[in-house]
């Protein structure tokens, strides 16, 4: 019997995008045609069925063929990065997520008041990370959730605004099985490069509800000969610009100090948050 697979991952994109209740659906203007000219695309990528083309090094081709497999899904996000929007108002941000000339986008937006604007599938890839690294990953927009968080940078996040982020990492660490370690911010990933969400972020208010780690407020002095370049490879960060990697681990982990050198207090949390992302 025939098979039509590009039929099956139609309805898994359909089924994905659907969700248990209604909910209001609202776009920016002149969005909802170039939102739907992209699936588009992206369903005709995901018909084709082209075998391998490969050739040995005499330059003679392989033999290859395209055998379609009934057992498949849709990819699923395994970190959740959390940005500021550094931007004027929830609606400024919409407002530049709406424009195709911006390049810029996240599944999620939590306005000041609570409110959270879904503006992307889960299961799609939006374009927020930019150029980034976590350990190995280098391409974190492919494998990942974007939250913006409607704040400039300069000002504490309000209660409501933490409260309605709080109850959305629920929801995405249980339908995505998202590890305690993989909720992380835009500096952790490109060090040097993006500052957010910043100093006021609640770091360790997220780690209490189980949304990444935070130091212990007893810790045990890091050893002597404690190496943090190494420390901060093991936990994820890129250190190829160290300066930035402190930056970035200060930002998150410190928040009172941002000063561009390791103190012992600096090494001792260092050494007490690498243990918890090495068990």
């Amino acid at each position: 019997m025939k098979r039509y697979p590009h039929l099956l991952i139609l309805s898994l994109l359909l089924f994905a995008a659907c969700s248990s209740h209604k909910a209001v659906v609202t776009t920016g203007v002149n969005t909802k045609k170039v939102y739907e000219t992209q699936v588009d695309s992206f369903l005709d990528v995901a018909k084709q069925m082209n075998p391998a083309m490969l050739t040995d090094s005499a330059g003679v081709a392989i033999p290859s063929q395209f055998i379609a497999t009934v057992n498949l899904n849709l990819r699923k996000p395994n970190f959740v990065i959390l940005h500021y929007t550094a931007q004027d108002s929830l609606q400024q941000t919409i407002n530049t997520f709406s424009l195709v000339r911006t390049q810029v986008s996240a599944h999620y937006v939590v306005g000041k008041d609570g409110k959270v604007v879904h503006m992307l599938n889960d299961y799609l890839r939006s374009w927020h990370a930019g150029v980034s690294k976590w350990g190995s990953v280098t391409d974190m927009n492919s494998c990942s959730i974007g939250i913006e968080i409607d704040n400039n940078g300069n000002e504490p996040f309000s209660e409501p605004q933490i409260k309605s982020l709080l109850l959305l990492l629920a929801q995405l660490k249980k339908n995505y099985n998202i590890p305690q370690a993989n909720f992380i911010g835009h500096a952790d990933i490109a060090p040097g490069r993006k500052p957010d969400p910043g100093p006021f972020f609640p770091w360790k208010r997220l780690a209490e509800k189980g949304f990444g780690y935070w130091s212990d407020d007893i810790v045990v002095p890091a050893p002597d000969n404690f190496d943090y370049v190494t420390a901060f490879k093991l936990i994820g960060y890129d250190t190829r610009n160290i300066n930035g990697t402190i930056d970035a681990f200060k930002r998150h982990f410190i928040q009172t100090d941002l000063t561009p050198q390791m103190t012992p207090l600096d090494l001792n949390v260092l050494y007490n948050v690498y243990k918890k992302y090495s068990l």
